[in-house]
């Protein structure tokens, strides 16, 4: 029994609307830099490409202070746990951005020690494809969680699957 229950639609529709807008205008990014990729993740909050923009600009390095996991480069196996508590330690709603094509699917590093994708380890919400991706992917891979946080409910659910940005 939610907030949906108890109050007239009209009502309800739009909290769950400025709800949205704050969460999607609000993101506390935890980055979680593991090779070259969190160099294009470091400048994309420089002064050039400027991700204060979007709503996204202090990176936070406490869980507890974040929503959005942006995991940039290749997760080892021996790093998935402490990548996995990171995340379990993230309020809810969280969210997760692959970024670059080691995080989304282990990329050129296929032996025993790489993780192949994140999402063996936690849910993925955006995947950015590149080796490394340039910093105006990660923030076309912001706009798109952004548009994807517009679509939930009060609850924090998401109704769609994880976006694959292409070239």
């Amino acid at each position: 029994m939610g907030l949906e229950d108890k109050f007239p639609e009209i009502l309800t529709s739009r909290l769950t609307d400025l709800v949205a807008w704050g969460r999607k205008n609000s993101l506390w990014p935890m980055p979680l830099g593991l090779s070259c990729c969190a160099i294009e993740m470091m400048a994309t909050v420089g002064p050039k490409f400027d991700l204060s923009r979007f709503g996204a600009e202090v990176f936070r390095f406490s869980p507890r202070q974040a929503d959005v996991m942006i995991v940039a480069g290749t997760l080892t196996w021996k790093m998935a746990s402490v990548a996995r508590r990171i995340y379990d330690q993230m309020p809810d709603p969280k969210w997760v951005i692959a970024m670059g094509v080691c995080a989304s699917s282990g990329g050129l590093y296929r032996n025993y020690s790489v993780v192949p994708g994140v999402d063996r380890i936690m849910p993925v919400d955006v995947y950015t494809v590149g080796c490394p991706p340039r910093p105006d992917t990660l923030i076309r891979a912001v706009m798109e969680l952004q548009s994807k946080i517009e679509e939930m409910g009060l609850d924090g659910r998401s109704p769609r699957e994880p976006i694959v940005l292409q070239n």
